[in-house]
């Protein structure tokens, strides 16, 4: 009876240590090229640069043709109040700068801005 209590202990932790490895799962971003054309973006955020409009959504810049969003690169001096989630905090030449795929960030003031590394 002993050996069974036993027996059944170790069935139960095995059959939980698979459960939650099955559960655990790696989530891979892929994000469209630039000239990409999205039909729609979640909750992007209007930005006004030098009179025109810019929509940035999860780390990407998009630029509006017609009804659709095409993916385009940062436009250069732009200002953003919070960095994307993700970003990597770099020096160079003495200053403090923030990149997330590809985009330099540097902070001024209250917000960040797209700089040219």
């Amino acid at each position: 009876m002993k050996q069974m209590k036993i027996v059944l202990v170790v069935a139960a932790l095995l059959g939980t240590m698979i459960g939650t490895q099955a559960q655990t799962r790696t989530v891979v971003r892929v994000y469209p090229k630039h000239g990409t054309i999205v039909r729609t973006v979640t909750n992007p955020r209007v930005i006004v640069h030098k009179r025109t409009n810019f929509y940035y959504a999860d780390g990407v810049w998009y630029t509006l043709r017609g009804k659709d969003y095409v993916v385009i690169g940062a436009p250069k001096g732009i200002k953003l109040r919070t960095l994307p989630r993700g970003s990597k905090v770099f020096y160079r030449n003495g200053r403090r700068l923030y990149q997330y795929r590809g985009v330099w960030y540097k902070r001024r003031g209250r917000h960040y801005v797209v700089v040219n590394v």
